[in-house]
Formats: structure tokens, C-alpha cells, sequence
């Protein structure tokens, strides 16, 4: 019989912003586990008024409307409903995004996805548009951050689509150095650690030093969320000791619960 709290006694440390661990740190107090909050990056809004103006000028001429993160549907919506008085103005526009979270944060708006690939990745967003047929002199526009990589553009154009890029926010490494977080993980360890996207983890091996363990400290397992988190492990020299089955929070936690849970 499976123990109902799998986790009981682990200390996990969650590396997403704090806004965004949130529901993770619930899931895995649910399972027994020790969170331990230690964002390493930091998100906030950052958009060209000029970009915008443009963009919202011609928004009724798009084809899609396409959103790879949470964050890029919150501070589009945010600038939207302080320039519209009327979600209508939206127009005749659909709606892609990629992962369960983007979908959530839209499904809230009372706003309906018309593609959504199973795989949570920009790869498969991409070949899920092209599958719509609707690419050919389509005109699309994607809401980024200011990491966010170019394939998904680069599918889409070659696919004959027509792309406009707006971004919306921008994420920033955080100094973890007078952490008391980081000095808490420092003395005593944990027994995983999740990453959820490949900047974090860029941030966390940039901050190795501060990060060392101290003699005694529990050495943490690293899990991956997905194949390009696991790839920027590999470059950064961490190890891969579990990753998520698909990419996504409920198979990074049933991969961690695979590897410590009790039984």
C-alpha cells in the first residue's frame, strides 16, 4: 500500500519566483515535504509603450494570439484592460498557448484556447499551429519575456506565417548572497532541489559559490522539468537525477515522488 504522505520528512527546495511556487509548495506540503522557497530569479513587467501601441493598433489583423508562459498572459491582459474597456476588442483573434499553467491563467479570463499541444514545449506548440493550416500568409503574434528563445518564431515563419513578437516582461537573476534562505540551505542540505526552467537553473550554477554546502549538509538530487531544463544542466556540469515524464509540475512531482517518496 502506498503511504499517503510519500514525502513526510523530505526537505525539497523549490527555485521557481515566489508567485509561481506557490502551487507547487502546496503540492508537495499535501505529499509531507519540508519546502524550502529559494527563488532565483526574478520576474516583473517591462514593455515598450511604443511596441504596444503599434501592436494594439493593428490587433484586430492577427490571426493568433499566442502565449508560452503565465506571465506573458497576465502583463499582456494587464496592458489590454488599461487601453480596452471591452474584451471584445479582442476581435476575431485565437488563442494558442503552451502548458497547463498558461492554459489555467487563460481559462480564468473566460477566454477559449483553440490550440494547446499536449507536450508542454515551444516545439510542439509550433508544429501544433502549422497543423491548424492556418500559417500560410497568417499573421500571429507571440508574447515573450525577454529570454525566451527564437525556435518557436523561427517554426512559425518558415511555415509562412507572418510573427510579431510583443514583450511583456523580462526576467532577471537574483542575488542570493544575503539570502536567509540560501544560508539555511547552505548549513543543512535538502533532498532535492526542482528546476523548472533552464534560466533558473543558469542562475543557480552562477551562484554556485554562495550556494555551497557546508560538511555535513545533505547533498540534494536535481530534477528537471523537461528536456531543455535537463540540457542546461548537463552544460552548467550539474547532474540530472530525475526529470518530469512530460514537461509539467504534476510529472516533476510524480518524478520526484518516484525517486525519495516512501512507500
Amino acid at each position: 500500500m502506498t503511504h499517503v504522505r510519500p514525502l513526510l520528512g523530505k526537505r525539497i527546495v523549490v527555485t521557481r519566483t515566489r508567485p509561481q511556487a506557490s502551487e507547487l509548495t502546496v503540492r508537495l506540503n499535501a505529499l509531507g515535504a519540508e519546502v524550502i522557497e529559494l527563488p532565483v530569479l526574478r520576474i516583473s513587467k517591462e514593455v515598450s509603450l511604443e511596441a504596444l501601441a503599434d501592436i494594439f493598433l493593428e490587433l484586430g489583423s492577427y490571426d493568433w494570439l499566442v502565449f508560452t508562459s503565465a506571465n506573458g498572459v497576465r502583463y499582456f491582459f494587464e496592458e489590454f484592460n488599461r487601453v480596452f474597456d471591452d474584451i471584445r476588442s479582442l476581435g476575431l483573434i485565437r488563442i494558442a498557448c503552451v502548458g497547463d499553467g498558461t492554459g489555467k491563467r487563460i481559462a480564468e479570463l473566460h477566454l477559449r484556447i483553440e490550440c494547446q499541444p499536449p507536450i508542454a514545449t515551444a516545439d510542439a506548440l509550433a508544429d501544433a499551429l502549422i497543423e491548424t493550416g492556418s500559417l500560410d500568409s497568417g499573421k500571429a503574434l507571440v508574447v515573450t519575456g525577454n529570454l525566451n528563445r527564437d525556435l518557436l518564431v523561427k517554426k512559425l515563419e518558415a511555415a509562412g506565417a507572418i510573427v510579431d513578437c510583443l514583450q511583456v516582461y523580462k526576467t532577471e537573476k537574483v542575488d542570493l548572497a544575503d539570502s536567509p534562505v540560501a544560508a539555511d540551505f547552505r548549513a543543512r542540505g535538502a533532498d532535492a532541489i526542482l528546476f523548472a526552467s533552464s534560466s533558473s537553473v543558469e542562475s543557480y550554477a552562477d551562484q554556485a559559490g554562495v550556494l555551497k554546502l557546508a560538511a555535513g549538509a545533505t547533498a540534494p538530487l536535481l530534477g528537471s522539468i523537461g528536456p531543455q531544463t535537463s540540457t542546461m544542466l548537463k552544460v552548467c556540469r550539474l547532474p540530472v537525477d530525475f526529470e518530469a515524464a512530460t514537461p509539467g509540475l504534476d510529472p516533476l512531482v510524480d518524478a520526484l515522488v518516484r525517486r525519495l517518496g516512501r512507500k
